[in-house]
């Protein structure tokens, strides 16, 4: 006989505080840095600080935690697209999302290279969720004849993250429109 050892479950409010959370650091860290005082962070969220390190004892914790949510958030956008849009048209709108993604996170790049092993991880995380993420969108648009089938998905994440790097003198949408000329070559050669 085998024993099973019960999950627990998250409770509702602490599941929302932590959400929040999450979502306040996100935003927190946008304007202010990953530096940015807990206290800030808890105010945003509407929690007490106590509840801050309840769920994140040190602020690698919390900047791991914002990151994978992030993540999270932008590789689960795929399926949701491909059964909204043809396969260039979704393929497009989630390059155009990881373009966001990449612009966001900018200011936690610092952070992620800091040498703090709660960050270690990280990479293999990105990889996991992203790469199967574009995969199949690529494989779709690759078989619906909208692409071409000579760009790994690995290769295309990289040149969309190197579009989305920083650049002096251009507006917020330049990554954007870096991105969508990226797309146009995809298509190039396509069928």
């Amino acid at each position: 006989m085998s024993e099973s050892v019960p999950t627990r479950r998250v409770r509702a409010d602490a599941r929302r505080n932590s959400d929040a959370l999450l979502e306040a650091a996100a935003a927190v860290f946008a304007t202010a840095g990953v530096d940015a005082p807990v206290r800030e962070i808890a105010a945003k969220a509407g929690v007490g600080v106590g509840t801050v390190y309840r769920h994140f004892p040190k602020r690698s914790d919390l900047v791991a935690a914002v990151f994978k949510h992030a993540v999270d958030a932008c590789a689960d956008e795929a399926p949701a697209l491909a059964a909204a849009h043809p396969p260039g048209e979704a393929l497009e709108r989630w390059l155009v999302r990881y373009t966001d993604f990449i612009g966001t996170k900018r200011g936690l790049a610092a952070a992620l290279h800091s040498g703090d092993p709660a960050f270690d991880a990280l990479p293999a995380y990105f990889d996991e969720r992203f790469g199967p993420a574009l995969d199949g969108l690529l494989a779709a648009a690759v078989e619906a004849g909208e692409v071409r089938g000579d760009i790994a998905s690995g290769d295309l994440l990289r040149a969309v993250a190197n579009l989305s790097g920083p650049a002096h003198d251009v507006g917020p949408d330049h990554a954007r429109r870096m991105t969508g000329l990226l797309v146009d070559g995809l298509r190039y050669g396509a069928g």
